[in-house]
């Protein structure tokens, strides 16, 4: 457990107190009609655009600090490259188009392009995609070694300070929240950075205490190990908050400059992030659980309130993270699932309601995985794995013309991808050898679940051009 001074304890205080305030003071200036709940009315300017997306991106701040504890700098490699390239991929070619549609969720857009059965299914995987799992665990366990309550306790109570204030000012007191936390989260690790290369020195002092394969790209993992994480980075593409904010933006433009600056923030964050985990392993070679690795780096170097300061980094880069995808989920149940049920996914009265209802679901949804599989990185991978196979195809191809198939193949692409991966995985976990998964064709599981989806979405197309090929006569038949 962390020893926190009395200032400490304030200064952690004071920032609950602030993000309440903030929260509840943007609600204040919340309008009534839904695409003011759900995007903020579509007004985003570039600097509120910037600080919410580059916060809500990167909230797992203990699983990087777990990676780059055990594997050095190729924390920057699996953590940081690909979703540079895949953030940019995703604003040269979706900013704009999102921007344009007059979609506000990522179901809404499938039920356009292919129908209501996609949409609904679409849904699903978007709630488990989103659904904070991995970040209420972090700010349960930090909450924990802060004030040593129990996880499930802290899970719950983290939980319900996070969601309150969306409760009642929606996507609108989210950013005005990320904004307050995108300062914090660098300041933090800022601190945290500037007092271990001044009592301890830089490079050198590394070089000579952690291991040598720590500032290797690799980390002395497998080729294929890295490989698979940048088939996750994939989940940019169908991230169901990069599509929120884009949406939300002014107008296009805004969106695409947002995303190319946001790459940049990230850049710097990373190197904060990596530079305090190789600290870490430097200081404190014989962790047991290299999840603390920054907080009890913190307890070991930093004196009080420089201390408070950082945990309110850690705090800030969690919460932001967990309180935009906590709203998401909400959503996605409320609107997307049980609005589409219920045929009033697009109505004004009611949004608000379900939505509440959606956020009650998600927090239990989102504690129950947190308790039931506390490792953050196997929460990513988990979900990462088993939903990108299904939804990857169908959201490109929805915004891109040349890339659509029927409805009907679209679905089976969907719930094919889905289910070979997580029927690869379970599979592989249950017939372990020694801890070691056995997956099919000795292959990580995300793999065989795209290969069915690309072969399905293939045929698809293949029959689209066949049929748009014919004499006009024959076009009339239906794809």
């Amino acid at each position: 457990m962390v020893r926190l001074a009395t200032v400490d304890l304030l200064l952690l205080v004071g920032y609950v107190l602030l993000i309440l305030v903030v929260g509840f003071r943007a609600s204040r200036r919340a309008g009534t009609g839904s695409v003011d709940f759900l995007l903020a009315g579509r007004t985003l300017t570039l600097p509120f655009f910037v600080a919410t997306l580059v916060s809500t991106w990167y909230g797992g701040i203990l699983g990087v600090g777990e990676y780059s504890y055990r594997f050095g700098i190729s924390n920057w490699i699996v953590f940081g490259v690909p979703y540079y390239l895949f953030a940019l991929v995703f604003a040269l070619f979706l900013a704009k188009r999102i921007r344009q549609s007059e979609d506000a969720t990522i179901p809404d857009r499938l039920e356009r392009v292919y129908g209501r059965r996609v949409a609904v299914v679409g849904a699903l995987l978007t709630f488990l995609l989103s659904t904070p799992a991995a970040y209420v665990l972090m700010l349960g366990v930090l909450i924990q070694l802060l004030f040593g309550w129990n996880l499930t306790i802290a899970t719950v109570v983290a939980t319900a300070v996070t969601v309150v204030y969306l409760w009642k000012g929606g996507f609108r007191s989210d950013v005005w929240v990320n904004a307050a936390e995108f300062i914090l989260m660098f300041v933090g690790f800022g601190v945290m950075v500037a007092f271990a290369f001044i009592n301890f020195g830089g490079i050198a002092f590394i070089r000579e205490h952690v291991p040598s394969l720590h500032l290797t790209w690799h980390g002395g993992n497998t080729w294929q190990f890295i490989l698979v994480w940048f088939f996750i980075a994939l989940w940019t593409l169908v991230d169901p908050a990069f599509h929120q904010r884009c949406a939300a933006a002014k107008d296009g433009p805004t969106a695409q400059r947002g995303i190319v600056i946001s790459i940049l923030f990230w850049f710097g964050f990373d190197f904060l992030t990596s530079a305090s985990g190789l600290y870490a392993r430097a200081l404190l070679p014989d962790l047991e659980q290299p999840m603390y690795a920054y907080p009890l780096l913190a307890e070991s170097v930093l004196p009080p309130v420089a201390k408070g300061i950082f945990f309110i980094g850690l705090l800030a880069t969690i919460m932001s993270t967990l309180s935009s995808l906590m709203f998401i989920s909400g959503i996605t149940v409320g609107k997307d699932i049980i609005g589409r049920m219920r045929n009033h996914a697009d109505e004004s009265e009611g949004l608000r309601r379900w939505t509440r209802y959606g956020l009650a679901i998600a927090s239990v949804v989102s504690i129950t995985f947190a308790v039931a599989l506390p490792s953050v990185v196997s929460l990513w991978y988990t979900i990462g794995t088993c939903v990108i196979p299904g939804l990857l195809l169908p959201v490109l191809g929805a915004y891109v013309p040349r890339l659509r198939v029927p409805g009907p193949t679209a679905l089976a692409a969907m719930v094919g991808g889905w289910m070979v991966s997580t029927g690869s995985l379970l599979t592989g976990v249950m017939s372990a050898v020694q801890e070691t998964p056995r997956y099919w064709f000795g292959i990580e599981p995300m793999y065989p679940g795209l290969f069915v989806s690309l072969a399905i979405w293939s045929v698809g197309m293949t029959r689209v051009r066949l049929i748009t090929t014919r004499s006009p006569s024959d076009r009339q038949v239906k794809v």
